[in-house]
Formats: structure tokens, sequence, C-alpha cells
């Protein structure tokens, strides 16, 4: 059985190459959807509509999701409501 924390590592290990940031602590992962315990739903956005390196990130996303044992369908749905700010990414990554 596939869970939220298994799916949340997996794509801590996705960094923004631009910002050499996690695209969790950058708060780019809107929502995670686990159906049937294995298939997974993952809703995100970018930083920006005109992010150069998205189609990088969601490549990287989708192979880390894959990589995860058990897991069935793996989904990324890409998103731009609501818009993300700044205040979305974690402590960790804004004051360091």
């Amino acid at each position: 059985m596939v869970s939220i924390k298994d799916v949340t590592e997996a794509l801590s290990q996705c960094k923004d190459p631009e910002l050499d940031a996690d695209i969790v602590n950058l708060g780019l992962i809107y929502g995670i959807n686990i159906s049937n315990g294995k298939d997974v739903k993952v809703t995100l956005t970018m930083t920006s509509a005109m992010c150069p390196v998205t189609s990088l990130i969601l490549a990287d996303a989708q192979l880390r999701l894959e990589a995860i044992p058990d897991i069935g369908k793996a989904e990324l749905e890409l998103v731009w409501d609501p818009m993300w700010s700044p205040d979305m990414m974690s402590d960790e990554i804004k004051y360091r």
C-alpha cells in the first residue's frame, strides 16, 4: 500500500534546478490523492506559468513516483490556481 509519506518522500527528491530546492519544500505540491491503496494523483504547480524547466520537473516527478514500490497508476495534474507565491515555501527554504 502506498502512503502519502511515500509520495512526499519521493517528490522531495525532485528539485527545481533553477532554485536548487525540492518541489515539496517550495510548496509546489497542492494535493496528493491515493485510491485503491496504489493509484496516485498529485496536483502541483510551478513557480511561474513561464517556468522554463516545467517539463524537466514534471518528468523527474513522474519517474520518482513510478519508482515507489507497489505503486499503480501515477498521475500528475499541473494547475495554476491558486497561483504559487513565495509564502508557500517551507520555513526551511525561506530562511536559508
